[in-house]
């Protein structure tokens, strides 16, 4: 069985984002919000999931959150506004 991949960011309740990756999308955004996810959203809670990309294996996952968490805040809002549009 193939396993799916995503890469994600999260908006905060403090407004800013948090990117990571997962091979379940809606697990680890409630473990995120259950405090059992990632240190920085135990400090900061998220609201909700607004940008997610499928990948076909963990490598590829990996190498986008490593080039989005790269990114200045105003390239990330791009990107979610961008994937939002279609």
């Amino acid at each position: 069985m193939d396993k799916t991949y995503y890469t994600y960011i999260l908006l905060t309740e403090s407004g800013t984002y948090y990117c990571g990756y997962t091979d379940d999308l809606e697990k680890r955004f409630k473990q995120h919000c259950e405090g059992k996810g990632a240190k920085y959203t135990r400090a900061n809670k998220p609201i909700k999931i607004v940008y997610f990309k499928e990948f076909d294996n963990k490598s590829d996952a990996m190498k986008e959150e490593f080039r989005i968490k790269h990114l200045t805040r105003e390239e990330k809002t791009n990107l979610i506004n961008l994937t939002a549009k279609k």
